[in-house]
This record gives structure tokens, sequence and C-alpha cells, in this order.
């Protein structure tokens, strides 16, 4: 029991000596040894005793609470050993506060920049696939004029306008993800600035290149539905062409036929 007090004791002194100054890796280290000088005492003292983890709890929870939370626990030969831990603070600077702030910016906008190009070149495909779908139908049904019944006609109609309705739907889509992408561009590029002003170069450098991906794949999508509107305009052209003639052809057989049958008997 003595013994036991007497490495309490010690391992007491030399926490209160190594709070005298924290930081000191010198004064750690002393108590560290004289702690497991301690224990080396009390496992030859206290040979064939039975040690109780509970009874060691015990008595280590009679040590002032500020004593106990700079101590670490440790299991040694059965027995439970206490040694100093001091945490070191790490002292930043305004300057590298502003660089890790700068890269977490770069970071978010980064990732918001990948998130709406992503949205806006499947909302564009989509669009160009719409549009290919409404091309389709109009060349059908030019081919098909003066072919299909009435009622043909108008279920061929029908398809046509839910499809346009459907195309509009999804041009409006791209209207809306293309402004959640500029403002994703204009963030890029305050960032990327940002970044740049702070030190933080490869961040920089970073945000800039994602940003020419985006707009390279952005405006690979709009070319493609550029031309797809162009496809649609030709086709539209092309239907009231075929109309007009198709009203012409129309007219010149109406004033072939005789008078005879327009007679009244």
């Amino acid at each position: 029991m003595q013994a036991t007090r007497h490495c309490l004791v010690c391992s007491t002194r030399g926490l209160l000596d190594s709070r005298t100054n924290f930081l000191q890796l010198a004064a750690n280290m002393a108590a560290f040894r004289r702690t497991l000088a301690c224990v080396s005492l009390l496992s030859r003292n206290t040979a064939g005793v039975p040690t109780s983890s509970r009874f060691t709890r015990q008595r280590l929870g009679k040590l002032p609470t500020v004593v106990r939370s700079n101590w670490i626990s440790l299991s040694v030969g059965g027995g439970l050993c206490t040694i100093p831990f001091s945490q070191q603070v790490e002292n930043l600077s305004h300057d590298a506060l502003i660089r890790r702030a700068s890269s977490l910016v770069t970071d978010s906008a980064n990732t918001y920049l990948s998130q709406t190009t992503l949205a806006l070149v499947d909302s564009l495909t989509q669009y160009s696939k719409a549009l290919h779908t409404l091309i389709a139908l109009q060349k059908r049904y030019l081919n098909s004029i003066g072919k299909l019944t009435p009622a043909e006609e108008d279920s061929i109609w029908q398809v046509i306008i839910g499809q346009r309705v459907e195309v509009g739907d999804k041009l409006e889509e791209c209207k809306r993800f293309e402004s959640n992408w500029l403002n994703a561009i204009n963030l890029c590029e305050l960032a990327a600035e940002a970044a740049y002003n702070a030190g933080v170069e490869p961040a920089s450098i970073t945000t800039r290149n994602n940003l020419q991906v985006a707009q390279s794949q952005v405006e690979q999508m709009r070319q493609l539905s550029l031309d797809a509107e162009r496809k649609l305009a030709e086709t539209k052209a092309e239907e009231i062409q075929r109309m007009a003639e198709y009203a012409s052809t129309m007219d010149k057989m109406a004033e072939e036929v005789p008078e005879a049958y327009l007679r009244e008997d």
C-alpha cells in the first residue's frame, strides 16, 4: 500500500511539473520515466498480491479532475499505469487560415460546377433527342400527305402535338439548369482568383482546368441541340411547302371537274 501511494505521489508530481511547461517534451518524458519506475517498484513489492482494476480506478478517481484530464491509461503487467499526455495546439497565422479557407471554397465550387454541368449536359441531350423524335414524326407525316384518312391524319397530328409539348418542356429544363450552370461558372472564376491571391496556386489551377472542361462539354452538347433545331426548322419549311403544293393540287383537281357533274338535273 505504501508503494502504491508512493507511485501515485511520484506520478502526480511528474504531472504537476509537466504542467509548468506544457509544451516541453523533455518534461513529459521525465514524468513518463518516473511513472514507469513507480510501476516497476509496485510490481516487485506486490508480487503474489492479486491486482484489482476496480481498486486502482477507485484510487485514481481520488486524483484531482484537472490532473486526471491530462493523463492516459495503459495496461502494464496486469495493472493500470497512467502517463501524462499533452495535446499541442497548432498556432496558425491569418495567412494560413485564409489559404485553408480558400482551398475549401475551391473544393465546394468545383463540386457545384461538376453537378450543374452534369445536369445541363443531360438536359441538353434529352432536348436533342426530343427534337429528333419530332423531326422523324413530321417527316413521316409529310411522306403520308394525301395518303391518310381523316382519322389517321388526326391521330398522327395528336402525336406530333404531344411531342412538341415535350420539346418545349425539355427546353425549359435546359434553361433552368443553364442558369445554375452559369452561377457555378461565375463562382468558380471567383474562387480561382481568390485562391491565387491567397497563394494557393494548385487549387486555382485545378479550378480553371475544371472550368475549361465544363465549358467544352456544354459547348459540344449545345452544338448538337443547335443542329437538331436547324433540322427541325428545315422540316417545318418543307412541311409548309408540301402543304402549299398539296392545296394547289387539290384546287386544280376541283377546277377540272366537268360542269356536267355540277349541274342539277
